[in-house]
């Protein structure tokens, strides 16, 4: 990665990107971003582990993202270019291994997301209105997602807008049934209190809180926006805080409404537990065109991941860090199918070995890794000074990130760390294969010149 570039002031003249988006923009996007399909599907896996009290799992996940959002926001504003967490590592230590690593685990938990995704799009959602077997659904939905990726995905701001407001308007539909529930006497608010009988409280709340913090995943997508937002110093850090902001409240009042409608038995029995609380309040909004809308969301959300995960794939080829296979695009349509049928067929994988739970935590283990590495990176750049002015955040706050990455990467399970060991495995099998190419084209090239 050229350093030079990350020292660039964002006014300097005008090269690469145009510098087009404002804060408003930059907030929907972090909102869509954040607001994703996560939450239509994972509310039921958290109350298995703390029965009523989801808030809590979400309240400590909140203030993980919060932590590492301040990282981000000095990062991002301080470098403002795309590249994400690789780049500032690269940056930070300048080893190429360590900038692949974490560039090769955001490809990881973009396809294990979309993995996650799929299993979520077979479940009750779908059988809402169509009775179909789940795993040749999810495979299936992937080939279908596939396709559209090599055709070629001109994704735009406008576009992810619409998403967004089709995925907040399903959650919005729930927080108004739960409240006209409970505003009606129905329900049972004291479910808010009751923990899930078979789990202790703390160990219920901290292993649920890794499954919330799959919900506030955002912000580091957003680091790919940096070259194309207007006075980035100050833009950021509103968007930024302000989106993660308005998912909380919005999560919290989805956890709130959920419980009092729906037995949080009930919930942890379902793939489609927003669904349950629809259905349970008894008001006239049709099940169908809500699984419509959750559906929709789903989708959304699993194809941004994988074009994600295919294009990060794609990157690190053209920086000689994966096969040269991985940058080989059609010729038309100039989407990188290598990368694509390789994300295709690992997602595929997934699906039929994972469930959503398990696929979900996989993901924020991979991210927690990659938090860390940032929270890391932004204490080493720190005598780090640039020609502009940035967002800068107290060194406690990384330091306490680094603390909370760690505490959440003890709750995950062995199955979970396995998964990640075998990306780490296969990562550096195709690292060390990619060097040993470029070391056989560079000796060819000195018996060539003499």
């Amino acid at each position: 990665m050229n350093n030079d570039l990350a020292t660039a002031s964002p006014d300097a003249a005008p090269v690469g990107l145009k510098r087009a988006i404002g804060t408003p923009l930059l907030f929907a996007f972090i909102v869509g971003d954040t607001l994703g399909a996560g939450i239509y599907t994972l509310v039921g896996s958290m109350s298995a582990d703390v029965g009523g009290v989801i808030w809590l799992p979400l309240l400590i996940a909140l203030v993980v993202a919060l932590l590492t959002a301040g990282t981000y926001a000095e990062l991002i504003t301080k470098y403002p270019h795309a590249g994400g967490a690789a780049r500032y590592v690269d940056r930070a230590f300048g080893i190429p291994y360590l900038s692949f690593l974490v560039g090769f685990l955001m490809m990881a938990s973009g396809i294990t997301t979309a993995a996650a995704l799929a299993n979520a799009f077979a479940g009750d959602y779908l059988s809402e209105l169509i009775d179909l077997p789940a795993i040749p659904t999810a495979i299936a939905f992937i080939a279908v997602l596939t396709l559209i990726n090599l055709r070629g995905v001109r994704e735009s701001l406008t576009a992810n807008l619409v998403a967004s407001i089709i995925e907040v308007t399903g959650l919005v539909i729930v927080i108004v049934l739960a409240a006209m529930v409970f505003g009606s006497g129905g329900g049972d608010p004291s479910r808010v209190l009751e923990f899930a009988p078979d789990v202790p409280p703390l160990q219920g709340a901290f292993a649920a809180s890794v499954i919330a913090f799959f919900s506030f995943l955002g912000f580091e997508a957003a680091a790919n926006m940096a070259e194309e937002v207007r006075n980035p110093s100050k833009s950021y850090p509103r968007a930024l805080f302000g989106a993660i902001a308005t998912a909380a409240v919005v999560y919290l009042l989805i956890a709130l409404g959920a419980v009092i409608v729906v037995p949080p038995a009930e919930l942890a029995e379902s793939t489609g537990p927003l669904l349950d609380v629809v259905a349970a309040s008894g008001i006239a909004v049709p099940t169908w065109l809500f699984s419509l809308i959750a559906l929709v969301a789903i989708a959304n959300g699993a194809l941004l991941f994988m074009v994600m995960a295919s294009r990060v794939g794609y990157g690190l080829a053209e920086a000689d860090l994966l096969p040269r296979a991985f940058g080989r695009v059609l010729p038309k349509r100039r989407t990188p199918w290598v990368s694509i049928l390789v994300v295709a067929g690992v997602t595929m994988a997934l699906t039929v070995v994972g469930d959503v739970s398990t696929l979900a935590e996989t993901t924020v283990l991979l991210l927690l890794l990659v938090f860390l590495s940032a929270n890391v990176s932004v204490l080493v750049l720190k005598k780090d000074k640039v020609d502009h002015p940035h967002f800068t955040v107290p060194r406690i706050v990384p330091v306490l990130g680094i603390i909370a990455c760690i505490v959440l990467l003890t709750q995950q399970t062995g199955i979970v760390w396995l998964g990640a060991a075998a990306y780490v495995v296969v990562g550096s099998v195709l690292f060390l294969i990619a060097r040993a190419g470029r070391r056989r084209e560079a000796r060819a090239s000195e018996r060539a010149a003499r």
